[in-house]
């Protein structure tokens, strides 16, 4: 009778046998067991009690490495899990389960004329997801998501649910934001909420070498700043556009609040298709951008905060596919860093699209910090082959990018393609040990895996 009752429990969650789980990138096919769709906290705890063998936990899938499945693996897909469970206006505040994506945020709160404190540059991610991989955006002034996470609420291997602040359950908290699924299930997280303001759009050019300065000078010091990054053109690495976007009470340009759904830029996209050659990356830098700034641009920031991730399709095909890495350095090494960039992206002849670079403030309690005091984040676009040359081509590129982060004090992200090793990775994230005691003590049994735990978690 047991039995009978668990067999009806599993299928009544949604479950479909032995699928394929991808990426965005197309480039990590993974066969699991199954696949289970969760509509409540309790489903979840129901297939854990029901299911003995690996769980990996998967939403929007924009990590680009295997990072939310397991080969053979029980697959949950969270995305059902996206309701608003309670939104308080006053205290600016609102809480979600984790399967909700951004774009349903803003939905949500911009009637309220409230935006969310921090979330990264596209609003098609779920918040389980962002919070797994800490992410960050273009806040100026802000750092990790952390920073901007009031609570969370989490499933545990034995299907214990526990409640966690960064003032409770504090070690909890700081294992599972930037801890990709290794310690637990994600399902609800309290989020901290700003006011929603009209914003202005500003773009200047200037050499690399008199970037960081002018940062300092122009951005970091100035409250009315909401958001900002740079735009470094390869080849030459050597010009950075400025673009800034500032607290106005100007006119609107663009009067919809949100950027519609699904509707990419065709500019945008002509400057990535232009970027696959040398000469077309001149073009964009020398015609396309200065058209694409140059009219004044005033918009709302959830506009901003709304984009969508169409405007970069095709992001993959069935012979290439558009990749991303991303590089923290601290601020004195940023030269530095570029110009290892430089050099090792014109020795392996990668097709570097675009590098952009943000800036983030520490993070120094997440167990997995990227950020452990201040650093400039480089996010590298580029373009890369399915075929087995071509892979092996950008893993040893990537791993020579790694080492050189490591020799500037910095580090790389973990949600893209796994091509580290395991020492680099312990001397990107030396609070690994750390994190791995506390999975010792919360999965015993390893039961929460995908390839990233695969690749560098011993047991």
């Amino acid at each position: 009778m047991r039995r009978l009752l668990v067999c009806l429990c599993v299928l009544s969650l949604g479950v479909s046998a032995s699928e394929v789980v991808n990426d965005v990138t197309g480039l990590n096919p993974i066969v699991v067991e199954r696949i289970v769709v969760p509509h409540s906290e309790q489903d979840i705890v129901d297939a854990l009690r029901s299911h003995v063998g690996p769980v990996s936990i998967g939403g929007g899938r924009y990590s680009m490495g295997g990072q939310t499945a397991a080969d053979g693996a029980l697959q949950l897909d969270m995305r059902s899990l996206d309701k608003v469970l309670e939104f308080s206006p006053e205290r600016r505040e609102i809480r979600v389960q984790s399967g909700i994506t951004w774009r349903a945020i803003l939905e949500y709160i911009d009637p309220y004329d409230l935006s969310p404190q921090i979330m990264q540059s596209y609003a098609n991610f779920t918040v389980g997801g962002s919070l797994s991989v800490n992410v960050h955006g273009r806040y100026v002034g802000e750092g990790p998501i952390v920073g901007s996470v009031k609570a969370i609420r989490v499933v545990l291997a034995d299907g214990r649910v526990i409640d966690a602040t960064p003032n409770h359950n504090a070690a909890l908290f700081n294992g599972v934001i930037g801890g990709y699924g290794g310690l637990g299930v994600i399902v609800e997280a309290t989020l901290g909420l700003v006011e929603n303001t009209r914003i202005a759009r500003e773009s200047q050019v200037m050499a690399l070498q008199d970037y960081r300065p002018w940062f300092y000078r122009e951005i970091a010091s100035q409250p009315d700043l909401v958001m900002h990054n740079g735009i470094l053109y390869p080849d030459d690495f050597s010009t950075v556009r400025a673009v800034s976007y500032r607290r106005t009470e100007a006119a609107l340009t663009e009067t919809e609040r949100l950027s519609p759904a699904r509707q990419g830029s065709h500019l945008q996209r002509a400057g990535i298709r232009l970027s696959e050659s040398s000469s077309g990356i001149k073009l964009r830098e020398a015609a396309l951008d200065p058209l694409l700034f140059r009219s004044p641009k005033v918009q709302w920031r959830n506009h901003e905060a709304s984009l969508d991730v169409s405007e970069l399709e095709p992001i993959s095909g069935p012979d290439f596919s558009y990749v991303l890495q991303e590089y923290f350095v601290p601020p004195a090494q940023l030269e530095r860093f570029v110009g290892e960039l430089a050099r090792l992206t014109h020795q392996h002849q990668a097709k570097l699209i675009n590098v952009s670079i943000r800036h983030a403030k520490a993070d120094p309690h997440t167990l997995l910090s990227w950020a452990p005091g201040e650093v400039f984040a480089l996010v590298l676009y580029y373009r890369q082959g399915t075929t087995d040359s071509e892979r092996q081509k950008a893993a040893a590129w990537t791993r020579e990018l790694i080492a050189a982060a490591l020799r500037c004090g910095g580090r790389h992200y973990l949600p893209y393609q796994i091509h580290a090793s395991r020492e680099q990775f312990l001397q990107g994230y030396p609070r690994a040990a750390e994190y791995f005691a506390l999975k010792r003590q919360l999965d015993p049994s390893n039961r929460f895996r995908n390839r990233l735990w695969d690749a560098y978690y011993q047991p």
